[in-house]
């Protein structure tokens, strides 16, 4: 699965497969269902941290197999779940629609971006995405729209309901190609000075406190560079955990205990991993 994950990191699943249409993501479903296999989805795995033991389960893969990205109309944008975020971003651009820029460089899937509502820089999914395409757990296929979406911070619906996203319908403005570029250029840009992204890691480690900033948090208590194994918190940004080189899942887990502990002795403040660890 290191292979799989932006944070390099994870063993041997049981089984990958990339489906190719939600009639493949049904059909699998039912087939885990009937007998008794344990499945779990990934797109990116750009917020995912696998055990060093693996997965004993099914791991279904949207990957490119499952990533077209279209215009329904003249505003509105379509992208399968499997398909990179900045491949919408970058559609959106083409067509002079404004209102996707701030996910310009997030390094997700579209799916993982709608399940997470994922947000930077002041934008969210919740800003755009108004309607998701999904297959429930007995493997047929439905939709959430509006206010069924429970979009808040770093939460969706889906997190709770067991349902597979397969699709976002995201409703966008008219806008200045000049200015859109503009801002995707400048966001890109502001990621690249203050993200460690040259190297591997799952991007923020911990949610947002409320009143506070976890990085911040983090490099006021004397954190930064810490270390455990491979595992390290970023010189750049506190903010980050990465894999400097060759980190276990045991590493990143005991580096991010001794923050939490750290952290809420030192504030008060209680730390809540944004990164998913799989079980």
């Amino acid at each position: 699965m290191s292979l799989h994950t932006t944070f390099k990191i994870g063993g041997k699943a049981r089984l990958v497969v990339m489906p190719k249409s939600e009639e493949d993501i049904s059909a699998l479903i039912k087939a885990c269902n009937e007998n008794s296999v344990r499945y779990m989805v990934i797109g990116n795995g750009s917020n995912l941290l696998v055990s060093d033991e693996g997965i004993d389960a099914c791991v279904i893969l949207l990957g490119k197999d499952f990533s077209e990205v279209y215009l329904i109309d003249e505003t509105t944008i379509f992208a399968q779940a499997g398909a990179q975020l900045i491949k919408a971003c970058r559609l959106a651009l083409e067509n002079g629609l404004t209102g996707l820029e701030f996910a310009y460089g997030i390094p997700g899937s579209c799916g993982g971006a709608a399940f997470m509502n994922a947000g930077a820089y002041g934008g969210e999914m919740k800003d755009v995405l108004y309607k998701c395409s999904h297959i429930d757990s007995s493997g047929e296929k439905g939709f959430l729209e509006g206010e069924a979406l429970k979009l808040s911070y770093r939460h969706s619906a889906y997190y709770d309901n067991g349902c597979i996203v397969t699709g976002l319908y995201m409703k966008l403005k008219k806008g200045s190609k000049a200015e859109i570029k503009a801002k995707m250029d400048d966001l890109l840009s502001r990621r690249k000075d203050k993200q460690p992204l040259e190297y591997p890691s799952a991007g923020s480690t911990f949610k947002r406190p409320e009143g506070y900033f976890a990085g911040a948090l983090i490099e006021e208590c004397g954190l930064k560079g810490m270390s455990v194994g491979g595992a390290q918190v970023s010189k750049k940004h506190a903010g980050f955990v990465i894999n400097k080189g060759g980190a276990s899942c045991a590493d990143v887990l005991n580096l991010c205990k001794k923050i939490s502990q750290t952290v809420e002795k030192e504030k008060g403040v209680k730390l809540e991993m944004e990164i998913r660890v799989t079980e």
